[in-house]
């Protein structure tokens, strides 16, 4: 009866030694995690600089409310510091749609729908590895009742569009998918 016990004992021991070692294996990286992503260990700073809007169709809150959007993205999911210029990582660009279009035509050729489109121009480059520099638009746009007025629905689809375009910025740049 004791040899059972004093085996377990051994058997207990020895399980967490081997999830001490792994543990301490397994903390041991190169890079910083970032939902699936990595940020180069010798990256410290990020320079975003102000999106303008070059759409034909502007509004006037967009350029800076999507800027601050994308700094806060950036900001809450990496360690990096955002600086005016010059950075490890730098973002720039321009807002070069901001559309609104009927969809989803009933019958009477009438919408039931309008859409909201919102498109944003994006040069990413990362100065340690110029194979993840790009410079690409993304497009985004989120749909709304023709019986409301833009004007008192357009703050909330901003801001749900510019939360869809951050993300996929940020997946872009940093998790590369």
């Amino acid at each position: 009866m004791d040899c059972n016990k004093t085996m377990t004992a051994h058997r207990g021991r020895a399980v967490g030694t081997l999830m001490a070692l792994l543990l301490l294996l397994t903390g041991c990286r190169m890079s910083v995690s970032l939902t699936g992503g990595t940020v180069d260990p010798r990256a410290k700073t990020v320079a975003i600089t102000t999106f303008q809007n070059n759409a034909s169709l502007v509004n006037p809150t967009l350029s800076q409310s999507f800027t601050t959007a994308l700094k806060d993205k950036i900001q809450g999911q990496t360690p990096l510091t955002i600086v005016a210029t010059n950075g490890d990582y730098e973002l720039e660009g321009e807002i070069v749609n901001y559309n609104v279009s009927p969809v989803a035509i009933q019958g009477n050729e009438t919408a039931a729908m309008n859409r909201l489109t919102i498109s944003v121009r994006v040069r990413f480059t990362n100065s340690f590895d110029d194979t993840q520099n790009f410079d690409q638009t993304f497009s985004r746009y989120a749909d709304y009742s023709s019986t409301q007025n833009l004007s008192s629905v357009e703050a909330t689809l901003v801001s749900e569009i510019n939360d869809a375009l951050t993300d996929d910025i940020f997946n872009k740049a940093f998790v590369n998918w």
